[in-house]
C-alpha cells in the first residue's frame, strides 16, 4: 500500500510540473504573440513611412530637374514626353 501511495504522489507530483511547465508555455505563448502583433504594426507603419520618404524623393529629383540640375535633366524630358503622348491619345480619342 505504501508502493502505491508512493506512485500516486509521484504522479501527482509531475503532474503538477506538467501543469506548471503547461502554463509558463501558455503565458510565453501570449507573449510572443503580443510582440508579433505589436512587430507587425511596427513594420506597416515603417513602410508607409518608406513610401513616403520615396515620393517625397521623387518629388525633390523633378524639382531638381525643374531648377537645371543636370544630372535629372534627361529623366524629366522622358516625362514630359510620356505625358505629351498620353495626352495627344486622349486628344485623338476625343477627335470625330
Amino acid at each position: 500500500m505504501a508502493q502505491l501511495n508512493s506512485i500516486v504522489d509521484s504522479l501527482e507530483s509531475k503532474l503538477n510540473m506538467l501543469i506548471s511547465a503547461h502554463k509558463a508555455l501558455k503565458k510565453d505563448h501570449q507573449l510572443q504573440g503580443d510582440d508579433l502583433s505589436n512587430l507587425v504594426k511596427e513594420n506597416q507603419a515603417l513602410r508607409l513611412e518608406l513610401k513616403q520618404w520615396k515620393e517625397m524623393s521623387e518629388e525633390l529629383k523633378m524639382a531638381n530637374a525643374m531648377l537645371g540640375s543636370d544630372q535629372y535633366k534627361r529623366e524629366t524630358k522622358l516625362k514630359i514626353n510620356a505625358l505629351v503622348r498620353d495626352i495627344e491619345q486622349c486628344i485623338a480619342h476625343l477627335a470625330p
